[in-house]
């Protein structure tokens, strides 16, 4: 008998909808690095007073991250309990009430507690939207569905740049990134259900139970090494990204580098490494291989950024995209964390791993910030140097121990064991 995952093509309303989410999910992810300073400016920060504008963008993304931490937690166990549907309607009307709110807000903390909302609802979009795509598509292309999903979505930080650059009102882009979320939900209406889901629902099973990660060693050790493969990501964006003018006051001088403008270029290229690692995945029918070949374009880009590459703005936005492609394996990386647990416990793992990885931003900053610049007084590129090392030293470990997944079945179920 045929599976739904042999009955469904590759583009698919799933899929189209998936991306549109996963689309608007970035946009309103990114739109506060886009417009930091001018909406900081805009609750009376002074920008010349360069410790105040660090400490107030620090507590607003912390406190994004962290709500996408607890909301992957949240998101995570209701897509194996409630559905993976259930899913992408709740985790929308969150964060698109969170950023019409965001709209009006007066204050830092408003703006750090607001984003902490809009964190808990961007969490779900994208672990929901893979793994039913996973399910829903035959196993030989999931790849391919995932990279297609993951990179017209990161095109959003795109949009939201442009969204900025042409209306230059912060509070009206976070408006139309809540409009853009509602107007979602019609669409939603035409997605059906993972057929390996509604077989789930009928069996006497555990589902969403985030304990089963820890209470069986080799589910444990799987889960960790699916997160470290990630890492690179956040640093790239959160640290030599968003701090790119900083890094180019270091590096060069004196400079016109829009924090802005450097991510909307490296979102689009990471967009451009996304769709095209589905099909070199496809290629050398392996998900790790894929990975390392990427890493290795982030070693190189690394290299480019502080090995005297940048020398001027244009190389320094150049670079920012190098890095943005080298980092393009967001899709890969979300797919094989869906791919290495059973049904039962794909929705948690597809949606905490991703999470748990922005999460991580906070401890990246306390290595990049307390320990290294504060403690041991080393400058902003030294800084950022130890801790990119430190990062894809721990990265390479998790793939390299990491279980191979290209063109496993998926149906299948966690059972519960403890650790002996």
């Amino acid at each position: 008998m045929k599976t739904q995952t042999q009955e469904v093509s590759l583009l698919n309303a799933a899929v189209i909808v998936a991306a549109l989410g996963y689309f608007v999910d970035i946009y309103d992810l990114l739109l506060f690095t886009i417009v930091r300073e001018p909406s900081l400016e805009g609750l009376n920060v002074l920008l010349t007073d360069k410790h105040a504008v660090m400490t107030a963008s620090t507590q607003v993304i912390n406190w994004q991250m962290w709500g996408m931490l607890i909301g992957g937690i949240l998101w995570g166990v209701l897509g194996d309990k409630k559905g993976r549907l259930s899913v992408l309607f709740g985790s929308i009307l969150i964060y698109s009430t969170a950023n019409f709110l965001t709209g009006y807000v007066q204050t830092v903390e408003q703006y750090a507690y607001a984003r902490f909302a809009a964190g808990i609802g961007l969490a779900g979009e994208l672990g929901a939207g893979i793994t039913l795509v996973s399910e829903l598509l035959p196993r030989k292309k999931r790849g391919i569905g995932t990279s297609l999903v993951a990179g017209f979505g990161l095109f959003g930080a795109v949009a939201a740049y442009f969204t900025f650059h042409y209306t230059e009102d912060w509070r009206l882009c976070y408006k139309i990134g809540g409009a853009l979320g509602l107007s979602l939900l019609l669409l939603r209406i035409t997605v059906a259900e993972s057929g390996m889901f509604q077989q789930l629902k009928s069996q006497q099973v555990q589902r969403g139970n985030i304990l089963m990660f820890f209470t069986n060693r080799k589910r444990f050790r799987k889960y960790v090494l699916a997160i470290l493969v990630g890492l690179p990501t956040w640093f790239v964006i959160g640290i030599l990204v968003n701090l790119s003018n900083r890094f180019a006051h270091e590096l060069y001088g004196p400079n016109q580098i829009i924090s802005g403008r450097a991510i909307m270029y490296a979102y689009a290229a990471i967009a451009v490494g996304d769709i095209l690692i589905g099909f070199i995945s496809q290629w050398f029918k392996s998900r790790k291989k894929a990975l390392y070949l990427f890493y290795l374009f982030a070693l190189i880009s690394f290299g480019f950024y502080f090995g005297g590459g940048v020398r001027n703005d244009a190389t320094m936005y150049l670079a920012c995209a190098m890095l943005g492609f080298s980092t393009g394996f967001w899709a890969i990386f979300v797919t094989m964390g869906a791919e290495q647990f059973g049904t039962n416990l794909r929705a948690t793992a597809a949606t905490t791993i991703p999470n748990m990885v922005r999460g991580s931003l906070p401890l990246m900053n306390l290595l990049f910030v307390n320990l290294f610049q504060k403690s041991w007084h080393l400058s902003l590129v030294e800084s950022a140097i130890w801790t990119g090392l430190i990062v894809m030293g721990i990265t390479f470990i998790g793939v390299y121990f990491s279980e191979e997944t290209f063109d496993k079945d998926l149906n299948y179920l966690e059972v519960e064991e403890t650790l002996p």
